[in-house]
C-alpha cells in the first residue's frame, strides 16, 4: 500500500516522469471504480456527501469500499462544512462529494469558507456527461468557472484515465503549501468508461513549487530586529496551527519572552494559561492584545494575514512597529502593511531557524530588554481583564453558560462555534490549552458553519467529545445535520445560545442603528402566543432536537446550569442538544467598530480604557 500524508504524517510527494519509478498495481476498471480506488490510495477513510444523477456512478464502487466511510448528509453545505471540520480536528484533508448542478452550487459557501481559512479540502462533484458541457443541460452548471476565485485550483475531468492522477494532484495541492480548497468535477461518462487503474499516476505540477524553507539571510535579520526591540510582539496566526509549529512558537516565546497575541484563527497554537500570552487581537480582542499591537515597536507576524478585523483602521494601524512577516504564501506579505522583513516560508522551519538565530544573537551579548514593556503589558492585563455582568433580572448569562461549558468538559474536547456573538465569546471565556482544540469560521465567517462542523470533528476523532456553541440563528441554517449524526452514530453536543435574536446584528443596531431591530427578532410573530416569552420557541428546540433522533435538555434558570451541562457530558451514545434560554441583551466586548482605530477599542460600553501617559514614547 502507498504510504500516504495520513498514515506517515508527510505530504505525499508527485511521482516524477523520470528515475526511478516504483511498483504499479493496474487493474481493469471503470473510471467510478478507479475514482474510489484513488481515494483509498490517498489515504481517504471519510467521505461527506450526497448522491445525484452525475455523480451516481460513483457511488455504486463506494459501497464495496473497505476502507472509504460515506457519510450522507441531508444537505450539500453540510458536507463541505463537515470535511472542513474533519480536516480542521485531524490535520488530514477532508473531502465532500457532490452531484452536478445544484449539488455543485451548495458547496460553494463552504468552499469559500475553507478557502478564506485556509484548510485542505478536496470537492469532487459529478458533472454532465462531456458532450452535453456547455449546452445548459438538465442540472448543468459550471462549477469550474463559478468556484474559480475560491479555491487553490481546480479541476474539470473528462476522460476516466485521468482520474487517479488528477486525484492525487488534487490531494497534494490541497495539502501542501498554504493549505485551501481543490475541486475535482468530474463528467458522468468518465465515470462510466472502462479504463485501467495503476497506481501510483504520473502527476505533473509544473509551476506549483512552495517555497518551505526560509532564507537565512531574512531569519538574521529578523533576529535582530527582535533582540533590538523595546515592545516586540509575537502575532500568530492560524498558519502556525496548519504547520504544526506550536511547540517550535512556545519555545522561541520562552526563549525571547515577548508577549504573544493569537489570532482567532490561531486559538490553541499557544497556552491561553501562558504567562507569555496576552489575548486574541482584533475587532473583539482582548485590549492588551490590541493595545499591544498599537503601541510595539516591533510586530512578528508569524502564519497571519494582517486583515482588517486585527488591524482595524489600516492606516492607523500599530504605527511604530517595524514587521517581520513570515507566511508560506508570498501573495500575504506585503498585500496589507509592508514588511520590513519578508520571510517567506513554512512556519515550523522558520520558527525553529528563528530560535537559532536569536540564540546566536544572545551568544553575541545583543539581548532585548522588555521589562518596561512588560510592566505596561500586565498594568493593562490586571486593569482591563475579560468580564461581563450578570443579568439583573436574574436569567441565563449567555458568557457564564459557555465558560461553564468550556470549565466542565474533559480536557481534550474540541469546540466548534457557529458566528456572531456566541463565537466570540467561546473565543474569549473558554481556554484554548493546545492545538485542534478550536474550530470556527474565521474569514467567511459563515453561520451554519457549527453543527456540520463538530460532525466533521466528531467523525474524524471518535474518541475525543466535540461540543458544538451555536446560536438559535445558526441553528436554524444547518440544524439537519443532527439528523446525520444521530443515524451514523457521531455523538455531538450542541449548546444553542438562545436569545431570540440575531445577536451580534442586534447589537450593531443597538449600538449604530438607535435600537431600531429591523428584522434581527426570530422570537416573535404577529401571532405570538406568548409574546413575553424568552429566546426563541418557534420552532422549539427541544421538540426539533428530538424528531431528530436527539437527546434534547432546556436550562433557563442559573441554578441548574451545571446540572445540565453535566447532563450533558454524560450522554455520549446519542447526540445531545441543550437550549439555553439566555439574556437578549448581553453584548460582546471589548469592541473596535468597524472602521475605526484600534486606538479607540472599548473596553465594555461607555468605557474607553486610558493607558495614561508615555507607553507610546
Amino acid at each position: 500500500m502507498l504510504m500516504t500524508e495520513q498514515a506517515t504524517g508527510h505530504h505525499p510527494q508527485p511521482r516524477p516522469r523520470n528515475g526511478a519509478q516504483p511498483a504499479t498495481t493496474v487493474e481493469h476498471v471503470t473510471g467510478a471504480q478507479s475514482l474510489i480506488r484513488s481515494l483509498e490510495e490517498v489515504g481517504a477513510d471519510t467521505v461527506f456527501g450526497i448522491p445525484g444523477g452525475a455523480i451516481l456512478p460513483a457511488y455504486d464502487p463506494m459501497m464495496d469500499s473497505k476502507r472509504v466511510r460515506h457519510v450522507l448528509v441531508r444537505h450539500e453545505q453540510g458536507a463541505g462544512h463537515a470535511a472542513t471540520g474533519y480536516a480542521q480536528a485531524t490535520g488530514r484533508v477532508g473531502v465532500c462529494m457532490a452531484t452536478s448542478g445544484p449539488g455543485a452550487t451548495n458547496l460553494v459557501t463552504p468552499i469559500a469558507d475553507a478557502h478564506m481559512d485556509s484548510v485542505p479540502l478536496v470537492a469532487i462533484t459529478g458533472q454532465v456527461a462531456s458532450k452535453a458541457i456547455g449546452t445548459d443541460a438538465f442540472q448543468e452548471a459550471d462549477i469550474c468557472g463559478i468556484t474559480m476565485p475560491i479555491t487553490k485550483h481546480n479541476f474539470l475531468v473528462t476522460k476516466a484515465e485521468d482520474i487517479p492522477r488528477t486525484i492525487a494532484e488534487a490531494f497534494h495541492i490541497a495539502s501542501t503549501g498554504r493549505p485551501g480548497p481543490v475541486l475535482v468535477d468530474i463528467a458522468k461518462d468518465a465515470l462510466q468508461a472502462k479504463t485501467t487503474f495503476s497506481w501510483p499516476p504520473v502527476t505533473d505540477l509544473p509551476g506549483y513549487r512552495p517555497v518551505t524553507k526560509p532564507h537565512a539571510k531574512q531569519i538574521r535579520e529578523a533576529a535582530k530586529l527582535i533582540t533590538g526591540a523595546k515592545r516586540p510582539v509575537l502575532y500568530v496566526g492560524g498558519g502556525v496551527l496548519k504547520a504544526g509549529a506550536t511547540a517550535e512558537l512556545k519555545v522561541l516565546a520562552e526563549l525571547t519572552g515577548a508577549p504573544v497575541t493569537t489570532t482567532l484563527m490561531a486559538l490553541g497554537a499557544f497556552p491561553d494559561s501562558h504567562p507569555l500570552h496576552v489575548g486574541m487581537p482584533g475587532m473583539h480582542g482582548a485590549v492588551t492584545a490590541v493595545t499591544a499591537l498599537q503601541k510595539a515597536d516591533l510586530i512578528v507576524a508569524l502564519g497571519a494575514r494582517f486583515d482588517d478585523r486585527v488591524t482595524g483602521k489600516l492606516d492607523s494601524f500599530a504605527p511604530y512597529a517595524k514587521i517581520v512577516h513570515a507566511d508560506i504564501d508570498p501573495a500575504e506579505i506585503g498585500k496589507n502593511r509592508t514588511a520590513d522583513v519578508p520571510i517567506v516560508g513554512d512556519a515550523r522551519e522558520v520558527i525553529a531557524d528563528l530560535v537559532q538565530a536569536v540564540q546566536a544573537e544572545y551568544s553575541e551579548g545583543h539581548k532585548g530588554d522588555y521589562t518596561a514593556w512588560w510592566s505596561d503589558l500586565n498594568r493593562w492585563r490586571e486593569t482591563y481583564p475579560l468580564g461581563y455582568d450578570l443579568p439583573e433580572d436574574g436569567s441565563l448569562s449567555p458568557q457564564q453558560v459557555i465558560q461553564r461549558i468550556g470549565e466542565l468538559a474533559p480536557e481534550d474536547t474540541i469546540f466548534a462555534a457557529g458566528v456572531g456573538q456566541h463565537q466570540m465569546w467561546a473565543a474569549h471565556f473558554i481556554n484554548y490549552e493546545r492545538p485542534a482544540t478550536w474550530l470556527n469560521s474565521g474569514g467567511a465567517g459563515t453561520m451554519g458553519y457549527a453543527v456540520p462542523a463538530a460532525m466533521g470533528a466528531k467523525a474524524g476523532q471518535p474518541d475525543r467529545p466535540v461540543w458544538a456553541i451555536d446560536g438559535d440563528g445558526c441553528f436554524q441554517m444547518t440544524n439537519q445535520e443532527l439528523v446525520t449524526c444521530a443515524l451514523n452514530n457521531i455523538p455531538i453536543k450542541v449548546a444553542i445560545i438562545n436569545n431570540g435574536a440575531l445577536g451580534m446584528v442586534r447589537q450593531w443596531q443597538t449600538l449604530f442603528y438607535n435600537q431600531r431591530y429591523s428584522n434581527t427578532v426570530l422570537h416573535s410573530g404577529p401571532d405570538d402566543v406568548n409574546p413575553q416569552a424568552r429566546g426563541t420557541r418557534i420552532p422549539d428546540f427541544v421538540k426539533l432536537s428530538e424528531a431528530m433522533g436527539c437527546v434534547a435538555l432546556r436550562c433557563e434558570d442559573p441554578a441548574d446550569l451545571d446540572k445540565v451541562i453535566e447532563q450533558a457530558n454524560a450522554i455520549n451514545d446519542r447526540p445531545v442538544v441543550v437550549d439555553f434560554i439566555v439574556h437578549e441583551d448581553a453584548q460582546v466586548w471589548p469592541m473596535v467598530a468597524a472602521g475605526t482605530s484600534n486606538d479607540e477599542v472599548m473596553a465594555a460600553r461607555g468605557v474607553r480604557p486610558d493607558f495614561g501617559d508615555g507607553e507610546d514614547d
